[in-house]
């Protein structure tokens, strides 16, 4: 399913702007324990990931772009709004006791939809979230991953040019988390959206994102495509093997190669001083027995990234 445009849109700002996110100079502490330290950064339209460890100031920074907390010093902006003010938090509240359908179009008249249009809308992004048999119960009943779903639509219904999920998969099972990590995924790739995805689980921002941000201590150590971030390490391979793989695993280790069983069924490798090429590789599973079917480089995972950051920056 493709989401179509409301025909008459909450007031958009900022279009020709940079970036959908501006932070200028962004300080806010706690007592004398600082959570943010003069953050300053552009963000690009897009699905971007925001990492880093606890107390490196993502959830700070998100109730500063939602309007919920004030900055000691600097600016914020989504779009050219700026969340400090009243217009700016206009669109992001939820009601008890009401219906979801009622909830998600009262939320679409809240940002400036006419009435006819604000009920077309909510069927359509409730249909969209997977919430279309439960739109005329009440939300109070819902699990909490029809909640978060809810929570989905009501950010939806306007049309928003940008979307903030702080931790959208919390208090999901397996199912609930598929389905909300294929919703984010829609939104940001088929659908276009702009979103800020804060989560502490990497393969999540891996599968969902383009880009990425990573904040230690308040400030950005880390930022840019998650492509570049993980490029192809040369030193580490996959193999196909048929053949006498114990024998195989067993000359790889003998040779450095520091061999690791995958979950497909392939062994991972990682060249070491006593292998120095592929070549090395079909020597040895010649001599164990086997054939290698296939060997390919592997990417660096983020979560290899982020842990090499972490490790060398050291925690603040």
């Amino acid at each position: 399913m493709r989401l179509g445009r409301p025909s008459t849109l909450w007031h958009k700002v900022g279009v020709d702007a940079p970036g959908i996110v501006e932070l200028r100079g962004l300080e806010k502490s706690y007592g004398s324990v600082p959570a943010l330290a003069g953050l300053s950064l552009t963000l690009a339209a897009g699905p971007t990931g925001l990492l880093g460890p606890n107390g490196a100031g993502k959830t700070t920074l998100i109730k500063i772009l939602l309007g919920l907390l004030r900055p000691d010093s600097g600016a914020a902006s989504i779009s050219g709004s700026d969340p400090a003010t009243a217009a700016g938090r206009l669109a992001i509240r939820l009601i008890p006791r009401l219906t979801g359908l009622e909830i998600v179009a009262t939320l679409g008249r809240l940002t400036g939809l006419p009435r006819d249009d604000s009920i077309s809308r909510a069927h359509e992004v409730l249909d969209y979230v997977g919430l279309e048999e439960a739109r005329y119960r009440l939300a109070d009943g819902y699990s909490t991953g029809m909640k978060q779903r809810l929570k989905l639509a009501q950010a939806l219904v306007h049309d928003p040019e940008l979307l903030l999920l702080d931790e959208p998969t919390s208090g999901l099972d397996p199912k609930g988390r598929r389905h909300m990590l294929d919703l984010v995924h829609d939104l940001g790739h088929r659908q276009g959206k702009s979103l800020l995805l804060c989560s502490h689980l990497l393969p999540d921002v891996e599968r969902t994102c383009e880009n990425v941000v990573v904040l230690r201590g308040g400030r950005v150590v880390i930022s840019g495509p998650i492509r570049d971030l993980t490029r192809v390490d040369g030193r580490r391979l996959r193999l196909e093997v048929t053949g006498d793989r114990d024998r195989l695993v067993l000359l790889l280790s003998e040779s450095g190669a520091s061999p690791t069983e995958e979950l497909d069924g392939r062994i991972g490798v990682r060249l070491g001083d006593g292998i120095e090429d592929a070549d090395r590789l079909f020597a040895l599973a010649a001599a164990a027995g086997a054939s290698l079917r296939r060997v390919e480089e592997v990417r660096s995972s983020l979560e290899d990234v982020f842990l090499a950051e972490m490790t060398s920056g050291g925690q603040p």
